[in-house]
């Protein structure tokens, strides 16, 4: 597996109303808090591991894009769909499951948008 096909979960916590935003994000990028911001349209900050084992019901490192404890707002990185398969967590560090990154989209509710 290629690093762009892999699917990071990153949670943020919106600042103003604790609400959980989770980012799924290709392997190879770095997202960019500010952005985020901008489309969730509150600031948002990492959140730490007991507000993702709360919100999410896994922990860091594990955490798929479903299944969630308290279902975040989604946000689908777009550089995700141009592969044919990604592989995403599923809930532990040691499990991930493959996919096309529609399905992803179709399965997270998420947004699609430019995340760096």
């Amino acid at each position: 597996v290629r690093v762009e096909q892999i699917v990071k979960s990153l949670v943020f916590r919106g600042t103003r109303t604790g609400r959980p935003v989770l980012v799924l994000a290709g392997g190879a990028n770095r997202v960019d808090e500010r952005r985020i911001s901008d489309l969730f349209s509150e600031p948002v900050g990492m959140a730490d591991a007991a507000y993702v084992r709360e919100k999410t019901g896994f922990s860091i490192g594990g955490v798929p894009p479903v299944g969630h404890a308290e279902r975040p707002t989604t946000f689908v990185d777009e550089d995700l769909l141009r592969e044919e398969e990604v592989w995403a967590a599923a809930g532990h560090t040691h499990a991930v499951f493959g996919l096309e990154p529609a399905e992803l989209v179709r399965i997270t509710g998420g947004r699609v948008a430019g995340i760096k």
